[in-house]
């Protein structure tokens, strides 16, 4: 038996178990096994080279968002009119098998749109080319979740489900739970409020179906069983998503209203060329760009190329501003001077821990030449400069001979 009917013959069993108090390790159990089967279905074969038919695109700009859909949804009209990247476009479906990227130029930043080919039920089993997809898509930073408004509901939940078999996890944090495998003393079961989904016999159960008997565990919150398998796995992405509905022009203004109060939710129509900038403004939003920009010293700040950081990746303190432009900078630095949201007054004194936000103006003052220098220099031939550098002449009476 493959471990596709393996999974189907488990997902079988859950759907007939009637779920109660009685039934909930049964049921914690199988799901523990749903997860360890998936994760065998998603390693490459033994004996291959590992090079797969995939269409990764080298990464470029300051972020990358991937467009995932349903065939014929408009993802590749989408991709055209935001990026001017022509991407071909049919009323029939499959239009797109491949990889297609476009730059998105916005706020001074460039943003990479990735239209990857439609993917259908089934892609996380392998089905059509819906693994290579939803590889391309973990290694962006945003998903773009395409829908037609007219089909919106069953697609939605078809694709949340195609998406989280494979270990992706939309508009979710990482469970607050702490997990550390250990080689003897037993499993550490504890946590810091009470627990409404999982009791210790339960965890017992899913660490013993994964072979682990050593390890400890800590719950930091209400967390459930899915939650508890996920951290087990530690193979999990959390990722921001932004459902955008398009073809609204052929729905009603009163499901156009509700799909638009919907969270993390964008309706526009690619017919009709409406509501691009409200997307461009949330796919920014969601992005947590923030852009710097620099001040030579004794010149105008150079507002044409700021240096982009990410709320999300990497952070936004002095330090990790330095570390953008160079490594090597940060053990220069004495101090920067700061203009903008982030100061008390212009320009203040910061240091290395301060945080910067948009549109800040940045100017790094670095430690003097001169120590820097006698560092690199002999002990005794330091220590002799300096103090050449450092004293003062002092007039004093000449005892020597008249020479007058």
């Amino acid at each position: 038996m493959g471990i596709i009917e393996k999974i189907k013959e488990i997902e079988a069993e859950m759907a007939r178990t009637q779920k109660n108090k009685a039934t909930e390790y049964h049921l914690g159990q199988l799901k523990a096994k749903i997860a360890k089967l998936r994760t065998q279905l998603l390693e490459p074969p033994k004996g291959s080279s590992g090079a797969g038919e995939g269409f990764e695109v080298t990464k470029y700009g300051h972020g990358r968002v991937a467009l995932i859909g349903f065939p014929s949804v408009g993802k590749s009209t989408l991709l055209t009119m935001l990026t001017g990247t022509h991407s071909e476009a049919a009323s029939y479906e499959f239009t797109t098998l491949t990889c297609i990227p476009g730059i998105v130029h916005y706020n001074d930043t460039k943003i990479q749109l990735l239209d990857l080919p439609g993917i259908i039920e089934g892609a996380s089993e392998g089905k059509g080319r819906g693994r290579q997809v939803i590889a391309v898509a973990k290694s962006s930073d945003i998903v773009l979740m395409v829908l037609d408004a007219s089909k919106s509901e069953g697609h939605r939940q078809i694709l949340t489900k195609e998406l989280e078999a494979v270990g992706l996890r939309l508009n979710k944090k990482p469970p607050q739970i702490y997990f550390k495998k250990k080689k003897t003393g037993g499993i550490s079961f504890n946590s810091t409020m009470p627990l409404t989904h999982v009791d210790e016999k339960l965890c017992y159960q899913i660490l013993h179906e994964y072979k682990i008997h050593n390890a400890e565990v800590l719950f930091r919150e209400d967390a459930t069983v899915d939650d508890l398998i996920d951290v087990i796995e530690g193979n999990r992405k959390y990722m921001k998503c932004i459902y955008v509905y398009n073809k609204i022009d052929v729905i009603g203004i009163d499901d156009v209203d509700r799909l638009a109060r919907q969270p993390n939710s964008v309706v526009i129509s690619c017919n009709l060329k409406l509501n691009f900038d409200r997307l461009l403004s949330k796919i920014w939003e969601e992005m947590g760009l923030v852009r710097i920009y620099t001040k030579p010293q004794g010149q105008q700040p150079d507002f044409t190329d700021p240096v982009v950081l990410s709320t999300d990746r990497g952070g936004c303190s002095v330090e990790d501003f330095c570390n953008h432009i160079h490594r090597s900078l940060v053990k220069d630095v004495k101090y920067v001077l700061a203009w903008g949201t982030s100061a008390r007054h212009y320009p203040q004194h910061c240091g290395l821990g301060h945080v910067l936000q948009d549109e800040d103006v940045v100017q790094i003052v670095k430690k003097k030449v001169r120590k820097k220098f006698l560092h690199s220099l002999p002990s005794s031939t330091s220590f002799c400069l300096l103090a050449l550098l450092n004293c003062h002449l002092i007039p004093c009476p000449w005892t020597g001979p008249n020479l007058s």
